[in-house]
C-alpha cells in the first residue's frame, strides 16, 4: 500500500477521473450560477448586467428573509432530530433489542427508500381533518384530547413542525444504521472494562460511547445539515410551501423566482446563498471533529 500511495501515477489514476467528474457536476454549475448572479432577467429575455444589485436586493426582499427563517428553523429541528433519533435507535439495536433485531432494523430503515411523494401523501392522510379525521386527530379524539384536534398542515403555526416530524421519521433509519455499524466496531472488552469500573448506563454513554462515536456524529451532522438546507421535495409533497409561505424554503423560493417569474439572475443569487450556507455550515460542524 505504501508503494502504491508513493506512486504519483497511481494517485493520479485514482484521483483525476473523480476530480474531473466532480468539477463538471459541481464546480461548473456553481461558477455558472455565480456568473448569472451579476445579471438581471432571464437569458434571451431582458438579460442585462446588474452588477451587485441582485445581492443588495436580498436584504430588502421579505420573501427571501421569510424563506431563510423557515430554513433555519427547519434545519435546526430536523438535523438534531434525525441524528439524535438515529443515535437512540442504534443504541436500542445494540443494547436492548435482543430478538427480531434484523426485522426491526429493516422496518426502521424502510422509510428511507420510499418515494418522497408517497411519504407526503401518507402524512397528509395522517394529519387530515376533513372530510374525516386522519390517524393523528382520530387518536387525539379517542383519548379525550379533543381540544388538540386541528388542521396540522392547514395552519401556519403547526405546518412547519408537522413537516419536520415527517422528515425526521423518514431519515432516522438511515442514521441509525450508520451509528449501529459504528457501535459494532467498538470492542466489547472496552464496554466490559467500563462496567467493571462502575460505569452506569449514562456514564457509559457519556464517557465511553459518545467520544468513540464522535467522528461518526460529526459526519452524520454534515450529511443531515447539507440535506436539510436544500429542503424542497418533502415540503412540495406535503404542503407545497403553504399555508401561505409557512413552509416555503430557500430552494422553493429560488425555483419560483427562476421558473415562475423568469428572474434567473436573482434566482442564481439565492442558489449561491444556499451553496454558501452548506459550505460554511459544514465547515463549522467539522470544527468539532476529533483532532489527532
Amino acid at each position: 500500500m505504501n508503494k502504491v500511495l508513493g506512486n504519483k501515477k497511481a494517485i493520479s489514476l485514482f484521483v483525476v477521473p473523480a476530480l474531473i467528474i466532480y468539477t463538471i457536476i459541481v464546480m461548473v454549475p456553481v461558477v455558472w450560477s455565480l456568473y448569472y448572479s451579476f445579471f438581471s432577467g432571464s437569458p434571451g429575455l431582458q438579460w442585462e448586467f446588474a452588477g451587485l444589485d441582485n445581492y443588495a436586493r436580498l436584504f430588502k426582499d421579505k420573501n427571501f428573509l421569510n424563506a431563510l427563517t423557515v430554513n433555519c428553523k427547519y434545519v435546526l429541528v430536523v438535523t438534531v432530530g434525525q441524528v439524535g433519533m438515529g443515535l437512540l435507535l442504534s443504541l436500542m439495536f445494540k443494547f436492548w433489542l435482543k430478538r427480531c433485531k434484523t426485522i426491526v432494523r429493516t422496518l426502521v430503515f424502510f422509510p428511507v427508500v420510499l418515494p418522497t411523494v408517497a411519504v407526503g401523501q401518507l402524512f397528509a392522510k395522517i394529519y387530515e381533518i376533513q372530510p374525516n379525521y386522519g390517524l393523528l386527530n382520530s387518536l387525539l379524539d379517542s383519548l379525550g384530547f379533543t381540544n388538540l384536534v386541528q388542521p396540522w398542515i392547514g395552519q401556519s403555526s403547526t405546518a412547519l413542525w408537522a413537516l419536520c416530524v415527517m422528515d425526521i421519521w423518514v431519515a432516522m433509519g438511515f442514521y441509525s444504521v450508520i451509528f449501529y455499524g459504528a457501535l459494532l466496531d467498538i470492542s466489547d472488552d472496552i464496554l466490559e472494562a467500563a462496567r467493571i469500573d462502575g460505569c452506569g448506563g449514562w456514564q457509559l454513554f457519556k464517557n465511553i460511547l459518545l467520544p468513540l462515536l464522535r467522528p461518526m456524529v460529526i459526519t452524520s451532522l454534515v450529511f443531515s445539515f447539507s440535506g436539510t438546507v436544500k429542503m424542497f421535495e418533502s415540503a412540495m409533497a406535503l404542503t407545497k410551501g403553504g399555508p401561505g409561505s409557512a413552509t416555503k424554503s430557500l430552494s422553493m423560493y429560488m425555483y419560483d423566482v427562476a421558473f415562475t417569474y423568469n428572474k434567473v439572475g436573482y434566482a442564481s443569487v439565492i442558489a449561491i446563498v444556499i451553496f454558501l450556507i452548506c459550505v460554511v455550515g459544514s465547515l463549522v460542524i467539522n470544527k468539532f471533529d476529533v483532532k489527532d
